[in-house]
């Protein structure tokens, strides 16, 4: 091929080819070569075991008697007692041993901390809930349940019965496999009762 009958475009054309021969004889050996010799093919690693995922973390939503109450980000396997914390810790009117402190966390799960002088059930003397404090599920009456709103007797002995046949409740949001508890009646109970 003689060079003189090309094009100045074809000249260009050819000389970039040409550089990119060079790039890729020169280039690729030490891609291919790493370290002590070793040959790293990129399409020929093992897949990771587990693919990492958004849900790596806990938002938790902890209300009432803390320092810092709103939502908190947390590692799973975590405790109420950490999402307290997270939350600033306890206020001095705080009850605390109203709490769980052990129970774990699920996502998406609000922890309320109620305040002192209302009793270990979020209740006020008379069994209906307290603005100040929710409503403990896994221990309340068939009375006090009727008295939230959106829950008539039927639906508090559902409540009951579910309790019963599956053990203590984890978080507010299981409260959607008792019958006759929907989305809507769950935002109405959002503050008002606590697993």
């Amino acid at each position: 091929m003689d060079l003189h009958t090309l094009t100045p475009a074809q000249r260009r054309l050819l000389a970039a080819v040409v550089l990119l021969g060079a790039l890729l004889v020169l280039g690729v050996p030490r891609l291919l070569h790493r370290g002590g010799g070793h040959v790293a093919i990129p399409l020929l690693r093992a897949p990771r075991s587990a693919p990492v995922s958004r849900s790596s973390t806990l938002v938790v939503d902890v209300a009432g008697a803390v320092r810092r109450p709103g939502l908190h980000s947390l590692a799973p396997g975590t405790r109420i007692a950490d999402a307290v914390a997270a939350a600033g810790g306890a206020t001095a009117k705080a009850d605390i041993s109203a709490v769980n402190l052990a129970a774990p966390l699920a996502d998406g799960e609000q922890i309320v901390v109620p305040a002192r002088g209302v009793g270990a059930t979020g209740a006020s003397n008379d069994g209906a809930p307290s603005p100040t404090a929710p409503l403990d599920l896994n221990s309340a009456s068939l009375e006090q349940l009727d008295g939230l709103p959106g829950i008539g007797p039927t639906t508090a002995q559902k409540i009951l019965d579910y309790r019963l046949a599956h053990g203590s409740f984890h978080s507010v949001a299981e409260l959607d496999a008792v019958p006759g508890i929907g989305q809507g009646r769950l935002e109405q109970l959002k503050g008002l009762v606590i697993p």
